[in-house]
């Protein structure tokens, strides 16, 4: 990273993690791409433009809106069940994905959508003052506006919020340090099992991801569940499922929650089929058979694979009905009540569920400590 100057407030705040080419390029370091930059050129990712002779953050301060959700949604099973997370996004993205569901917000090009502006101080000020649990950085990938992230994370670390990332996990090593030094949680969107999907589906490469994993879970105290969206015909075959669930069972652990989610159409896959519930059955089962205790369906109403269960004895532990919680037997200690065995993740005393509100807000000005 190299030094840089005060922020232009026509073209964003000053990034960090770039460095001078021999050619008179800029060449920026966040993430797997490489971006090497002209004069006046952005990133993959849209948001990380070269100014001058420096790379700054377009979207630092501005948001595509502020929602308070259920943790549930994120999806996190097992960090604070039931609680609210205050939840936030930019635009753009670094990966290219034909079948993103949040694509409006993702691909956008256009910088005038985000009219809601926030500094750091008033993000963690408000989510305060609407009693969340956590905040989470959602809807397009945080990785990419990386300094707004760890700023607005280390302003909620200052008001006792947990802090939440909803990513892909495509960042080099550098960056991932920093980035995840200030999170407390992370669901990592597993697109698939094969290079070959992320080349031609997401315009990525697998082992990035694998890499990013790796390192959360060996390397940090941050708790990490896995998304995978399964697509009929690119990503759901049995081989591919197995495989996949063998490497989270053998190379992070058989605690790690896996949440298996239903594909609609959207974007550039909008004449593939939805992901028929039978696929969900299918998947759930082939990861419990290969060792992972906590394994879970979404994107549909499932209550059965929704529900998290006690690998010990069986007892359904919290049963749940899309992002409603029905029934909650874990003790302060996340232990099951019927026969004490420890549930990973992170729990404490239940008072409630939040339920599947989706609350928009609007971010208190200029709030005080």
């Amino acid at each position: 990273m190299e030094g840089i100057g005060g922020p232009d407030a026509l073209n964003g705040v000053p990034a960090r993690y770039w460095h001078r080419l021999d050619d008179g390029r800029i060449q920026c370091d966040l993430c797997p791409r490489d971006c090497r930059l002209h004069a006046g050129q952005r990133g993959a990712c849209f948001v990380r433009q070269r100014v001058g002779d420096g790379l700054v953050l377009t979207t630092y301060g501005r948001s595509s809106g502020f929602c308070i959700d259920p943790i549930e949604k994120k999806p996190l099973n097992h960090f604070h069940p039931g609680s609210s997370v205050f939840s936030f996004g930019t635009a753009g993205c670094n990966l290219a994905c034909k079948f993103c569901q949040n694509w409006d917000i993702s691909k956008s090009r256009d910088m005038d959508r985000l009219m809601d502006a926030a500094a750091p101080d008033e993000i963690a000020a408000t989510a305060a003052a609407h009693r969340c649990r956590s905040v989470a950085f959602t809807y397009n990938d945080p990785v990419i506006f990386a300094e707004y992230a760890i700023d607005t994370a280390v302003a909620c670390h200052a008001r006792g919020l947990a802090t939440v990332a909803v990513t892909a996990g495509y960042i080099s090593p550098a960056p991932r340090r920093d980035f995840f030094a200030v999170m407390d949680a992370a669901n990592v969107d597993l697109k698939a099992f094969t290079d070959d999907f992320y080349v031609h589906q997401t315009g990525a490469r697998l082992a990035p991801v694998l890499d990013t994993l790796l390192y959360l879970r060996h390397e940090t105290d941050v708790w990490v569940e896995i998304t995978t969206l399964l697509i009929p015909g690119l990503n759901d075959s049995d081989a591919e499922l197995s495989a996949l669930s063998r490497w989270v069972a053998d190379e992070l652990g058989t605690d790690v929650p896996l949440h298996f989610t239903a594909f609609h159409p959207d974007y550039k896959l909008d004449t593939l089929p939805p992901t028929p519930p039978a696929t969900l059955r299918r998947a759930l089962r082939i990861a419990l058979d290969a060792g992972l205790a906590y394994v879970y369906t979404g994107n549909v109403r499932d209550i059965e694979g929704a529900s998290t269960r006690c690998p010990a004895c069986g007892q359904t532990l919290i049963e749940r009905d899309g992002y409603r919680i029905l029934a909650y037997r874990l003790d302060a200690h996340g232990a099951c009540t019927a026969c004490g065995h420890v549930i990973a993740g992170h729990f404490g005393d239940f008072t409630g569920a939040f339920g599947p509100r989706r609350v928009p807000v609007h971010i208190h000005r200029h709030a005080g400590p």
